[in-house]
């Protein structure tokens, strides 16, 4: 058997569940520490896993004790940097939830630790570990579209977010932050680089304070073009939360993803339809059975890539640019102009 790694997961919120329990479906590691400000959540969380897991409330102390190979840091933004700094410096390596930091300050800060101590740092974007982002890669990967010149990634739903997080209505910078990020992810993922982006913003919702609808245009530097676009006040039936629509069109063929995780590619005047409905997880279930099977897969890939010294995907300095396509999309909302990306920032 492969060898096994020690981690501890740090926050033990609502989607931190999901973790624990992919943790839990991975051989090659070992959760040994949970830790929450709120004890109670932490000993909640320790019964889900096998054997003795200790409950913490001070990641400090956690640190101080514990023998990690990794920690999975599940809060929220303002505690990323020095959760990360923190794991750095006892030479642990690293996962952190998105958004990776409200400021480019506080992530270069995250990266630039960890670059000193040599242990690895992820963001844990999972939309590009979804099943059917997968299966897209694959199939652009094989040739099969072409030069790839347009993009469009839609996440749009009038789903009630705010039960289950109820902070998303208060924050003041909102969907950008929390699904535009995977989107930027994704026109990355496939299109490359990007050199200018023009964004607008609404807020639809009288409950929210943040923008709950964006859309965002994006010049890539191959060339192509791609939109990134939400809504969280859509009316929609059945509404396809958590479902993200994509559209991918080549040189040769186009790629879509449609409602229900129906992939086709059209190409040479005919349409095929390509299986990519993920499983569903015995701990999960749908509709959530997408996110959750992506944290799975992202997961194993970080178990992979300690095993096998490599580059996480998205490691930290590469989601660097990613937040900066999300907090250059604020600016330009608020001069309403489009802003050129440029070597660590924009103008």
């Amino acid at each position: 058997m492969s060898r096994q790694f020690r981690g501890a997961v740090i926050g033990c919120g609502f989607f931190s569940q999901n973790h624990l329990h992919a943790w839990l479906d991975l051989e090659r590691a070992e959760i040994v520490a949970v830790c929450d400000k709120d004890l109670a959540k932490a000993e909640t969380a320790a019964t889900l896993m096998p054997g003795t897991v200790r409950a913490y409330d001070d990641a400090a102390a956690m640190m101080q004790v514990e023998k990690l190979d990794f920690v999975d840091i599940a809060t929220t933004t303002p505690s990323h940097r020095p959760l990360v700094e923190m794991a750095a410096r006892h030479g642990v390596s690293a996962i952190c939830q998105k958004p990776f930091a409200d400021t480019l300050e506080d992530a270069q800060a995250m990266v630039a630790a960890c670059d000193t101590t040599g242990v690895k740092l992820m963001v844990h974007e999972n939309f590009r570990w979804q099943k059917p982002f997968r299966e897209m890669a694959r199939i652009v990967a094989s040739g099969a579209l072409g030069r790839l010149n347009y993009a469009r990634f839609s996440f749009r739903h009038g789903y009630d977010n705010y039960k289950n997080q109820p902070y998303l209505a208060e924050i003041e910078r909102f969907t950008i932050m929390d699904v535009g990020l995977h989107l930027f992810d994704l026109a990355r993922h496939f299109l490359g680089d990007v050199d200018s982006l023009f964004c607008r913003t609404q807020r639809l919702n009288p409950i929210v304070r943040g923008e709950d609808s964006f859309h965002a245009s994006l010049r890539h530097s191959s060339g192509a073009v791609s939109i990134c676009e939400t809504s969280f006040w859509t009316r929609w039936h059945p509404h396809p939360f958590p479902q993200t629509f994509a559209l991918l069109e080549g040189d040769l063929a186009t790629l879509e993803l449609r409602q229900d995780f129906k992939l086709f590619l059209h190409r040479d005047g005919s349409i095929e339809e390509i299986a990519a409905t993920p499983a569903i997880p015995e701990w999960g279930g749908a509709p959530w059975h997408g996110i959750q099977e992506s944290v799975i897969a992202i997961q194993s890939h970080w178990l992979d890539c300690l095993r096998d010294d490599a580059t996480p995907a998205p490691s930290g300095a590469d989601n660097l640019k990613t937040l900066t396509l999300a907090l250059a999309a604020y600016d330009s909302a608020e001069r309403d102009t489009a802003v050129r990306i440029i070597e660590g920032g924009w103008k």
